[in-house]
């Protein structure tokens, strides 16, 4: 099979898995945080309650956590298109 099939199977795939993975990276920083920073929730940036330094650790935090999940779930889905189309999606 062409590396195009592979590419073209894993476009609707690799859709569905970026919202999962979305969805996931939130519940899993929402925990994180919880525990880190024994608070209940995230600080917003608009927050005027909060400073500069909880903030950005906050945002810091949340962009590492997403990252981790979405390479995890992307390279999860090549691995299953491969299996199923025996290309790997460039």
């Amino acid at each position: 099979m062409s590396k195009s099939i592979g590419r073209v199977a894993y476009r609707p795939v690799g859709v569905l898995l970026g919202i999962a993975a979305g969805t996931v990276a939130g519940v899993i920083f929402r925990q994180v945080w919880k525990v880190t920073a024994g608070d209940g929730e995230a600080p917003n940036a608009t927050d005027e309650d909060r400073g500069w330094g909880e903030i950005l650790a906050a945002a810091a935090l949340q962009g590492a956590i997403f990252a981790v999940v979405r390479a995890a779930v992307d390279r999860g889905g090549a691995v299953g298109v491969r299996r199923m189309t025996g290309s790997w999606p460039d």
